[in-house]
């Protein structure tokens, strides 16, 4: 490739990349501060919190002579929402994939010693073997490969049946826990990716739909080649492998358990408070943006049907015919030498026509007089009567959780619906109500379709109600419950 076609590319991604553009940026450093203080425990924040501890942000800057500029917090969000660096649904708040590699790349500024580590060195040679072996055509070189690997763990085994247990140094062990952070830290960009990819093949296609003349068929035919591309590319391949990994129980509570003994090892002290926060969540992390993308995922297929059944899809096209036809005859006046600005010597009618007439007049009829004589006038209560209290049932909502998670840890993923039917409610809709909020709390995968469950009341009466289906499993509740959103 020769320098000027290098220099082209790089001047393409310049004006294309959002990532190089917020590096660019004259208040990248504020933003960029603001960025990872604001989503350093949360992935998503509401847009009302995210303005209110900006503004505070932005006072201090001031006074600090940091900032000249005088635009308001929300000023701030919506052009930092416009450049791509953040993202906005359901007034809530979350990074972009743009934003998560600038930040990443300017902390990885001060840790580049992780880059050039044997650690580093060691899973690279351990890809290149693996992919060597499955690449092999040669039977029987592929069978040496895999018969020196099998006696390399077998050596290991056999030591340690002999009482031979090999440490690592403090070094390899300092280099190894940072490995785990580092490879673990770019987890989340592929759903990030993955999500730009669903919002940008959504708008792809709504422009196809109404450019092209095709029939609802072909519309759907390309919507579903569309699908299929997007679970084929390298971030829709990354998050079908988490999202297997997350419904696997016996995987999925393997890692937690390893994770959990590295984190209590002496080897974590090597790794900052940050990054020990965030491999400790790391699971719950994963669950909660897998069903961040299944629901961006859902929300595009449900747009993009309303889209083509609510008829907008032949109003879009009959305005996009009405610009075309447009656009031509603006040419062929240009072509005649006529002046687009000539003055002409009529006028539309305009304005919106209202008719009234006497049989659409409507007469008020006079109310009849209220007796009030028999009211006695009382003052309203400053505490609650013995009789309402008494009608009130109070759920302890995090002893709930505690045992909705002892029950899940006991039996696997499973719905609100199967949870309530293996451990069956006695205290009526509160308690139906308090599942669900913790459900909600914890994030779980929610489906389209409901579930018909069958509650008691402490009467002993037994109700029908018709809730959402939610998947639940005990990896997504939180080491401490009391850090739940109740």
């Amino acid at each position: 490739m020769s320098f000027l076609e290098t220099q082209a590319q790089f001047r393409r991604l310049l004006a294309e990349q959002a990532a190089w553009k917020l590096l660019r940026a004259d208040t990248a450093p504020l933003i960029l501060a603001f960025v990872a203080d604001l989503f350093s425990d949360v992935s998503e924040v509401p847009f009302s919190q995210a303005k209110s501890v900006l503004e505070a942000e932005l006072v201090r800057a001031r006074e600090a002579g940091m900032l000249e500029a005088q635009e308001a917090a929300g000023v701030y969000l919506r052009r930092w929402i416009q450049s791509g660096w953040l993202r906005e649904l359901d007034d809530s708040l979350s990074m972009t994939d743009a934003c998560e590699v600038a930040l990443r790349f300017c902390r990885g500024l001060e840790q580049r010693d992780t880059h050039s580590t044997a650690s580093h060195l060691r899973v690279v040679q351990e890809a290149v073997r693996d992919l060597a072996a499955a690449l092999n055509p040669n039977q029987q070189q592929r069978i040496a490969l895999l018969e020196a690997r099998r006696d390399e763990l077998q050596r290991e085994i056999d030591e340690l049946h002999a009482g031979v247990v090999r440490e690592l140094s403090t070094e390899d062990q300092r280099e190894r826990i940072r490995e785990v952070y580092q490879l673990a830290s770019v987890l989340t960009s592929d759903f990030r990716r993955i999500e730009d990819e669903i919002r940008t093949l959504d708008q792809h296609l709504r422009v196809q739909m109404i450019q092209s003349n095709a029939n609802r068929g072909e519309v759907l035919r390309s919507l579903l080649d569309q699908e299929k591309l997007l679970a084929k590319s390298d971030a829709g391949r990354a998050f079908q492998g988490f999202f297997r990994l997350l419904m696997d129980d016996n995987r999925s509570t393997e890692l937690r358990e390893q994770l959990r003994m590295i984190l209590e090892h002496s080897a974590a002290h090597n790794l900052s408070a940050r990054q020990h926060r965030f491999l400790n969540r790391l699971m719950r992390e994963l669950g909660r943006e897998s069903e961040r993308v299944l629901s961006v995922r859902r929300r595009t297929e449900e747009g993009l049907r309303a889209f083509v059944e609510s008829g907008a899809l032949n109003e879009s096209r009959a305005v996009e015919r009405l610009l075309g036809t447009l656009e031509r005859t603006a040419v062929e006046l240009r072509d005649a030498g006529v002046n687009p600005r000539s003055r002409l010597d009529f006028a539309l009618a305009s304005g919106i026509p209202r008719v009234r007439t006497v049989d659409r007049m409507r007469l008020r009829t006079p109310e009849k007089q209220i007796d009030t004589s028999e009211i006695e006038l009382n003052e309203n209560a400053q505490s609650p009567s013995e009789a309402m209290l008494e009608s009130l049932y109070h759920v302890r909502i995090l002893d709930l959780a505690a045992s909705m998670r002892a029950a899940l840890q006991g039996r696997g993923p499973l719905t609100v619906g199967a949870l309530i039917s293996a451990e069956p409610i006695d205290a009526g809709l509160e308690q139906l109500v308090a599942c669900l909020r913790v459900a909600r709390a914890v994030g779980a995968t929610e489906f389209e379709d409901k579930e018909r469950v069958l509650v008691s009341d402490r009467q002993g009466h037994r109700l029908m109600a018709s809730i959402p289906r939610l998947m639940l499993h005990a990896g997504l509740f939180p080491p401490r419950l009391e850090e739940l959103l109740l």
